[in-house]
């Protein structure tokens, strides 16, 4: 199949390309590309039965109607959610959808574990006092994780792993999920509404996926009845947080700290270097200036065991569709 690869990053191309010449692979041919799928990019589709897109891609019905148009029949995701996709209209146009439902849980729960570590031992300031020859302590006190309590939002594969890290550090465990993982209650972890989740927990961890039901789930709201003082970390998706909401709580002292390697708006700056151009986010730009915040720009995924996990799983979805007509791994509507 002729596929056009968007969002491509030399890591992408190396594991696409490794994943597709390993044995037994059905030899698609990739026309790799670092531009975004969205409506202005669209005819570069043209001659590709699929398109395979990363999660900052914009699949509304424009988009998709566009690519019908072209006689895509594929959209494959290289990433395991999909709210970026117009399911209802790529449905009515009758495009196949495929997607990577897991790749390494272990990369994205041991990334949260890291935020975690960095915020409460500042780390990040450490480093920075360090290299200036500054050695004093003043400023840098934590916390013992061992025996605090730890609010997990979404224990799937991910949620999971993160609990059982956690496990060895000797925290509480409480969780909140629609479906409570037999995994997790095996371990000792305690499902609670997301209400008293938030109020007990010294550190919250979001884990869920972004639904109608979960954007925005942390609002002014909900910061309003977490523990003062609490830590939130947050490598599922941009908009389960409301960065304003996050802001107004960072300058009123009632959020300790905050780590992100998602944002609502990182369409427009993560996965680039804006080095030389500066951010014209404002808003983003102001989380930035807060010495207990840390922003990781959407890595949590970056392992090599991922990324071949990721490209492994995508070249499956294009050999299923190659042959049935139905991707290994589709997103049912």
């Amino acid at each position: 199949m002729q596929v056009a690869v968007y969002s491509t990053r030399s890591y992408d191309r190396h594991a696409l390309e490794r994943a597709n010449a390993a044995e037994g692979a059905s030899g698609h041919r990739f026309n790799f590309l670092e531009a975004r799928l969205d409506a202005s990019t669209v005819p570069t589709a043209a001659g590709a039965d699929a398109v395979c897109v990363f999660v900052n891609d914009q699949l509304d019905r424009t988009v998709l109607q566009g690519l019908h148009d072209l006689g895509v029949r594929l959209v494959a995701l290289r990433c395991a959610g999909f709210n970026q996709v117009d399911l209802v209209a790529a449905q009515e146009l009758g495009l196949a959808l495929g997607r990577v439902p897991d790749y390494s849980p272990h990369a994205v729960a041991e990334h949260t574990l890291a935020l975690l570590l960095t915020l409460n031992r500042k780390i990040h300031r450490a480093y920075a006092r360090v290299r200036e020859g500054n050695f004093a302590l003043e400023g840098l006190l934590g916390f013992d994780v061992h025996g605090r309590t730890v609010g997990v939002v979404g224990t799937g594969r991910i949620g999971e792993t993160f609990c059982r890290l956690l496990t060895g550090f000797g925290c509480t465990l409480l969780a909140t999920d629609p479906t409570p993982n037999p995994a997790c209650v095996a371990m000792g972890v305690q499902y609670v509404p997301l209400v008293e989740l938030l109020a007990r927990s010294d550190v919250v961890s979001l884990q869920c996926p972004l639904t109608p039901q979960t954007h925005h789930l942390i609002d002014a709201a909900a910061f309003a009845s977490m523990k003062h003082g609490a830590m939130l970390l947050n490598t599922s998706r941009g908009a389960v947080v409301d960065t304003q909401a996050a802001i107004d709580a960072l300058k009123a002292g009632t959020l300790g700290s905050l780590g992100l390697d998602v944002y609502e708006e990182e369409a427009s700056l993560f996965f680039r270097d804006l080095s030389g151009s500066g951010i014209q986010d404002d808003v983003f730009a102001r989380l930035l200036t807060f010495p207990n915040v840390v922003v990781t720009g959407h890595q949590a995924f970056f392992t090599d065991d991922a990324l071949a996990a990721i490209a492994s799983t995508t070249l499956a979805n294009l050999d299923a569709f190659a042959a049935t007509g139905k991707a290994k791994h589709p997103i049912d509507v």
